[in-house]
């Protein structure tokens, strides 16, 4: 077992805390003012002796152990009715969305994949320039969506045609 070495002025304010103000900082010795107080403090903290709730320095567990006094129990946990019964009800309705029936990937009616779909489900297809000025996605992008979300996510079949001295069309098949 390791000791801790605590300064004079750190060991009397964990000591006073401790058996003054149940853990809470609230007290320094008189000729710790100002930048020596937070110098203190700041060497406490570094060493994980204190915590802080944002407002106010506490005395940690490992400062308890510091000044060789037994650690406070922890607060008894307190369940609430109602926020148990909203967990319970958002798992459930978690577990019926995750069904393998809704597990497949699916687009929605009005984003810009929706529209590149509709276009390459048209008899004539669509162009990448067309779908581009549709979407306003760069050329690559559109060529990415095709292999990537549309055949490895949706599973679908793309093919493309080009007429001589034309440009080259992209439908589903």
């Amino acid at each position: 077992m390791t000791t801790t070495q605590l300064t004079p002025a750190q060991h009397a304010i964990l000591a006073y805390a401790l058996k003054h103000t149940n853990g809470k900082i609230d007290w320094f010795p008189d000729n710790i003012k100002g930048g020596a107080r937070k110098k203190v403090l700041d060497g406490l903290f570094n060493r994980a002796l204190i915590t802080t709730d944002g407002t106010h320095w506490f005395v940690a567990a490992e400062g308890y152990d510091a000044m060789g006094r037994a650690r406070p129990a922890p607060a008894p946990l307190v369940v609430d009715p109602e926020i148990e019964a909203a967990v319970t009800a958002a798992e459930a309705t978690w577990a019926k969305g995750t069904t393998t029936e809704q597990a497949k990937p699916r687009t929605r009616e009005n984003s810009k994949q929706a529209a590149v779909l509709r276009m390459l489900q048209r008899p004539e297809g669509a162009t990448v320039q067309q779908i581009v000025d549709a979407t306003g996605w760069q050329a690559h992008t559109v060529r990415g969506t095709f292999a990537g979300a549309f055949k490895k996510k949706l599973g679908l079949t793309i093919t493309s045609d080009k007429a001589q001295g034309g440009e080259r069309i992209y439908r589903i098949a």
